[in-house]
C-alpha cells in the first residue's frame, strides 16, 4: 500500500529536503569526488535503542529519489516497539545516491521515532485509566502533518490540525472578548461547531457551558481540583487537562477522571531516536 499522509506532499517534501543538503548546484561534493560512478553499496538501517517507529517509508522515498532502481525492505511496521539492535530497514543501489540520500533519511526516521517512542512512552502512562493522549499545535514550522503522523504511531489522538477545524478560546481571546461568556456567545454565533473553551478556574466552567462550550480544556489544574472539575461538568461535554503535564504527573492527572490530556512536549521537547544506517559492499 503507498504511503500517504492527508495534506501531505511527500514528493515536494523530498525534494524540498534534498535541495536543501545539495546546494544551487544539486552538488554532493564528497560523494562525487570520492565514490566511483559505478560502485554499488548496500546497507541496514537499525535502532541503537528501543524505540517506537515512525517515518521508514519517507526514509525509502528519499533513496528511491536519487535512484529509482534501488532495492529498499521496510523490516518492521510504522509504530512497531523494537529493541535495540532491531533491522528497521534495508537498502541497497547506486552507491553515490544512496550515500548522498543517506543524511535526509536518518534525520526524517530519527526525528519521527523520537516523537512516536516518547508518545508511547506517555500512552502506557495512562493505560487502563481511559483517558486520551492528545498531542497539541506545539509543532516545528512545516513539519505539522509529518509531526503529528509521529504521535498517532506512539498512540495518540491528533488535537487540532490547525487555527481552521476547532475554536479554541484561551486567556487572551477571554481578555480582548471581556469576558469567558461573551468570548463563547460570539464563537456559537459564528456557527462555529466545536468551541474549545480554556478554563483556568472552576467558577469559568458555568459561564462557558451556558453560553455554548463544546468542550472544556482545564488548564494547570491540580489532581484535586481537577476532579472537582469533572464532578461539576457532570458529562455534559468532554474534559481535558492541559498544562505543565509531565510523565511523573501524567498518571495521577489521567485518575482523575477526565476524558483526555493534551501534552506539547510531545512534539516540542522529544529527543531524536538513535539510529544508524550502515552501508557494506553489495
Amino acid at each position: 500500500m503507498a504511503f500517504s499522509i492527508d495534506g501531505f506532499d511527500l514528493a515536494q517534501f523530498v525534494a524540498a529536503t534534498l535541495a536543501e543538503d545539495l546546494g544551487p548546484d544539486g552538488l554532493d561534493v564528497t560523494s562525487q569526488s570520492v565514490i566511483p560512478a559505478e560502485a554499488r553499496f548496500a546497507g541496514v538501517m537499525d535502532a541503537r535503542h528501543p524505540m517506537t517507529v515512525a517515518g521508514l517509508p519517507i526514509a525509502a522515498a528519499f533513496f528511491r529519489a536519487l535512484d529509482p532502481d534501488c532495492e529498499v525492505e521496510l523490516l518492521v511496521s510504522e509504530g512497531a516497539t523494537v529493541l535495540a539492535g532491531t533491522d528497521l530497514l534495508s537498502v541497497s543501489g547506486k552507491a553515490r545516491a544512496l550515500l548522498t540520500a543517506e543524511r535526509s533519511a536518518l534525520n526524517t526516521v530519527q526525528h519521527l521515532s523520537g516523537i512516536a517512542t516518547l508518545t508511547r512512552t506517555y500512552v502506557d502512562t495512562i493505560a487502563g485509566t481511559g483517558a486520551v493522549l492528545l498531542d497539541t499545535r506545539k509543532t516545528i514550522p512545516g513539519l505539522r502533518l509529518l509531526e503529528k503522523y509521529a504521535t498517532r504511531q506512539g498512540g495518540a489522538q491528533n488535537h487540532r490540525m490547525g487555527l481552521w477545524d476547532a475554536a479554541m478560546i484561551k486567556d487572551n481571546h477571554v481578555a480582548v472578548a471581556g469576558d469567558i461568556g461573551e468570548a463563547v456567545r460570539r464563537a456559537f454565533a459564528g456557527g462555529i461547531e466545536r468551541i474549545i473553551v480554556e478554563v483556568d478556574r472552576v467558577d469559568q466552567i458555568e459561564p462557558a457551558l451556558a453560553a455554548g462550550a463544546t468542550h472544556l480544556l482545564l488548564d494547570n489544574m491540580s489532581p484535586a481540583v481537577l476532579r472537582g472539575a469533572v464532578t461539576l461538568v457532570g458529562g455534559r461535554v468532554p474534559c481535558e487537562a492541559s498544562g505543565g503535564v509531565t510523565l511523573e504527573t501524567i498518571r495521577a492527572i489521567a485518575q482523575t477522571g477526565v476524558d483526555f490530556i493534551s501534552v506539547g512536549r510531545l512534539t516540542q521537547s522529544a529527543p531524536a531516536a538513535d539510529i544508524g544506517l550502515d552501508f557494506t559492499a553489495a
